[in-house]
């Protein structure tokens, strides 16, 4: 896939800081949250298809919440506590997005952040898993007190970088992540085909054409295609 805009808007966009999401935009993990999400679905009686439609971007109480809306938050808690350990120990079929770490390496320098929804364990093991570099910023579920498409990890992300959220520009696949820098008040790169339908300012298959380069004046320049 090529990159794509929503009219009007260039393929080359300037920010001062770049917030990245970990899972579908620098971490291919979807074997993973397939395997892990449906054996849930099975358990509480759920459709899988329909399951899998609610999960991405979000920690897992919260989508626990919104699949089973009449269950105690309690019990979301310390089940979501038990698929983490889950997701933490299932590293099979982890791979990183094409052009992931070219890109993360053009990043060092330069301001940017990991916003993701999954804890610390969880993030440190992915990221090696498809052989990558943690940033050296990191806002994770611990660091959050609302999921996405909450914007609190986006902008706690701009808050430790020292950028203004419009400065910011967000790397995301999933409805809840994009719906999350929105509401940060920042423009939002998709990033694969779960993000097409969800109308991003720009659209790109994977990383492989993305390139960053610093232009003076704390800019930064986001180049797709």
């Amino acid at each position: 896939m090529t990159a794509t805009t929503v009219p009007s808007v260039p393929t080359v966009l300037t920010a001062r800081a770049l917030l990245l999401d970990m899972d579908g935009t620098l971490v291919n993990s979807d074997a993973v949250v397939e395997r892990i999400w449906r054996r849930w679905a099975e358990r509480h009686g759920l459709d899988g298809d329909e399951v899998m439609k609610v999960v991405h971007g979000r920690q897992g109480y919260a989508s626990m919440a919104v699949l089973l809306p009449d269950r105690p938050m309690e019990q979301n808690l310390a089940d979501n506590a038990r698929m983490l350990a889950e997701e933490t120990a299932d590293m099979e079929g982890v791979v990183a997005i094409p052009g992931a770490a070219a890109f993360l390496a053009s990043l060092q320098g330069l301001p940017h952040a990991l916003v993701t929804s999954a804890d610390v364990p969880l993030s440190t093991a992915r990221m090696a898993a498809a052989g990558l570099a943690l940033p050296d910023v990191r806002v994770t579920a611990e660091s959050v007190g609302a999921s996405k498409p909450d914007p609190e990890g986006f902008l706690k992300g701009a808050a430790e970088l020292g950028v203004a959220p419009a400065d910011c520009l967000v790397f995301e696949d999933s409805g809840a992540g994009i719906a999350a820098g929105r509401a940060a008040g920042m423009r939002v790169v998709g990033v694969g085909s779960r993000a097409s339908v969800h109308r991003p300012d720009v659209l790109v298959g994977d990383l492989a054409g993305v390139r960053v380069e610093a232009v003076g004046g704390g800019e930064i320049r986001v180049s797709f295609g």
